[in-house]
């Protein structure tokens, strides 16, 4: 099995990761998140040499989806957006704040609604349903590296913000909790801001999932590993 190859970006104004993500030494890959800063994506897509066959969206806050258009137009990627979020990006106006952008409004070539399994890039992914942040945000999983492309769920130390528009604090829980019934300690969160981490740090650590933490048996599942950077 090759292993994951996995490079983090951190662009725009709200420091917002985006990924490019391959089997080691390949040259398709995945675009996930790009949120802004389209001139420098390309640029490391240039540099490594890779072949951006799909533009995988976790959600569709401006910050993640800023750079989705011209970033299709260059690459000539297909762009999967989750289902009941489509409406925005294909009128990024309504969810960009005064100040930000401006951005590039896009029609994705496929909409998603979890459940599904992909082969894009030579990799097997799984589309986790993951709301609360946002109604339609989506996790992608990688089962066989042990790894997830979390959005704007779980971060390190941290979890992703309720008091925005339609986003449920209790939905939120409640993916949680399913994430971290279902997914070994060791499985690798690539998150939509802030540092990578694991399932299992972020049981043991963080305050947010407290609740979680006292159910002993998702602990003894739930060993923490430590990570090094993208």
């Amino acid at each position: 099995m090759s292993e994951l190859d996995v490079r983090s970006f951190t662009v725009g104004p709200v420091q917002e990761n985006a990924y490019i993500v391959r089997r080691a030494g390949a040259t398709d890959a995945l675009l996930v998140d790009p949120g802004d800063e389209p001139e420098r994506l390309l640029g490391a897509i240039e540099d490594l040499g890779v072949a951006i066959g799909a533009i995988l969206i976790t959600h569709c806050h401006f910050d993640h989806i800023g750079a989705v258009a011209p970033l299709a137009r260059a690459t000539g990627a297909l762009v999967y957006c989750p289902e009941i979020e489509r409406p925005v990006l294909e009128d990024i106006r309504i969810g960009t704040p005064p100040g930000f952008g401006p951005f590039e409004s896009y029609v994705p070539e496929h909409t998603l609604a979890g459940g599904e399994s992909l082969r894009l890039a030579d990799l097997d992914i799984e589309v986790l349903l993951t709301p609360g942040h946002s109604p339609g945000h989506l996790t992608f999983s990688l089962p066989a590296h042990a790894a997830i492309l979390s959005g704007d769920v779980l971060f390190q130390g941290s979890i992703g913000r309720t008091d925005l528009p339609f986003a449920d604090h209790a939905t939120l829980e409640r993916t949680l909790q399913t994430l971290v019934r279902t997914l070994p300690g060791r499985t690798t969160v690539y998150p939509g801001h802030m540092g990578i981490t694991t399932i299992g740090r972020e049981l043991a650590t963080n305050p947010f999932l407290h609740d979680l933490r006292a159910d002993s048996a998702i602990s003894q599942r739930a060993p923490v590993r430590e990570i090094g950077g993208s």
